[in-house]
């Protein structure tokens, strides 16, 4: 955010060229040029959306998994562990486990389902 700052105040209150000041910073014009454009960093952008092609075709089927499992105790609910092995023995699933890890990590986001870790400490 200082670089961001430092940037931007050289190129329009001391009037030196995106050039310049790309030389005096050691960084790329293209990044002297975001700096530039936006005033604070944008973060990463996507430009496309998520292609799963193996994976669309289960979404219905692991979104109502999840969904039953919002009722259910919390040691009751599907791990994506699990939800990887039954898609692979009762639907026949080729694909591989991290797709299904991120997908339902996103999913427990969303249904409002996130499992707290055993690890963390709970300060009482």
């Amino acid at each position: 955010m200082e670089m961001y700052r430092k940037v931007r105040h050289a190129y329009f209150r001391e009037g030196m060229s995106k050039r310049a000041i790309a030389r005096h910073f050691a960084i790329s014009r293209d990044s002297v040029d975001k700096m530039i454009l936006f005033s604070v960093p944008p973060g990463y952008r996507r430009t496309a959306p998520v292609r799963r092609p193996k994976l669309d075709g289960f979404t219905g089927v692991i979104d109502q998994w999840l969904s039953e499992d919002r009722d259910r105790p919390r040691k009751q609910r599907h791990t994506a562990k699990r939800i990887f092995e039954r898609l692979r023995d009762e639907h026949g699933f080729t694909g591989g486990y991290t797709i299904i890890k991120d997908y339902v990590r996103s999913r427990w986001h969303y249904l409002g389902c996130i499992a707290q870790s055993a690890n963390r400490r709970i300060d009482q």
